[in-house]
């Protein structure tokens, strides 16, 4: 009884798994993610201590591959590349960073700390994501409406065509979301080929880094690489033998048990309680 009331009190922010469930702590997670070419942070975009786990391997990693390192984020989109380097290298003042980089509304608590270590250290940063407007025009229009763009616009997303496999569980889950099976299905199949050239994209220009000699580590919302999935399927589509490790986000109401549904989501699980407090 009292060895229940002290664990009751007991109040972890997070916990770690293995992707099959077994417990598992960060220096040995750290151990596997050193030997990755590529490390896909799956997060969900609120949760704090995803963002302060991001961070802390950015500085790990940082300090095994040094030189070699580079971070990547879908939180920037490839067309604002210029400016972020001209920040990161000093040219450029941080509010007409901030102002021109177009950040997502949560940049100054959740992405601006991994941001300004990467400028401090000397740490490329890499904008990933495919402008907006480019998966709005796909949202409305399908792949082909890529078709008419120009050479200047293509230079900042996969080259195309882009190929899909709407078979992927995790695009068969996006189309039953939006009601594929409904008068609405031309529209879901919209949606998932713009979250494809997402994916796709962020695979693109994380392998410009490898082949740069980077390892890279990169920031995504988990639904891009959950299953080993989106950004990881174009990876391997790609490059075969790209060594790829995954972490993803969970809440649960018990941090000491991984539950079934949370297992082989990705190959290290960070589990976060679900009373914890949200950054928006």
């Amino acid at each position: 009884m009292l060895a229940t009331a002290a664990s009751a009190q007991e109040k972890p922010a997070y916990n770690l798994f293995n992707k099959k469930g077994k417990s598992i702590k960060y220096g040995k997670m750290l151990d596997e993610l050193q030997k990755a070419d590529v490390v896909l942070f799956g997060e969900q975009h609120n949760d704090p201590i995803a963002h302060w786990l991001q961070l802390e391997v950015a500085k790990d990693l940082h300090k095994a591959h040094q030189q070699n390192f580079a971070i990547g984020a879908e939180m920037f989109e490839a067309d604002v590349q210029l400016v972020m380097d001209e920040y990161l290298s000093g040219k450029v003042a941080e509010n007409n960073f901030e102002q021109e980089s177009r950040p997502w509304n949560n940049y100054k608590t959740d992405y601006k700390p991994v941001v300004k270590f990467a400028k401090e250290a000397g740490i490329p940063f890499i904008a990933t994501n495919v402008p907006r407007r480019y998966a709005a025009m796909v949202s409305g229009g399908s792949l082909t409406a890529l078709e008419s763009i120009s050479p200047d616009a293509k230079r900042f997303m996969a080259p195309l065509p882009i190929q899909v496999d709407m078979n992927l569980p995790g695009y068969q889950k996006m189309l039953s979301m939006f009601g594929s099976n409904t008068h609405g299905n031309t529209k879901s199949i919209n949606i998932v080929q713009a979250q494809a050239l997402k994916d796709a994209t962020m695979a693109h220009f994380i392998l410009q880094q490898v082949a740069n000699g980077k390892k890279l580590l990169h920031l995504n919302g988990a639904y891009h690489s959950d299953n080993f999935e989106g950004i990881g399927w174009y990876l391997k589509q790609a490059t075969p033998n790209l060594k790829i490790a995954t972490i993803t986000t969970v809440t649960q109401e018990n941090l000491e048990k991984l539950i079934d549904e949370n297992k082989a989501k990705a190959d290290f699980i960070l589990v976060v309680p679900e009373s914890m407090t949200r950054t928006f």
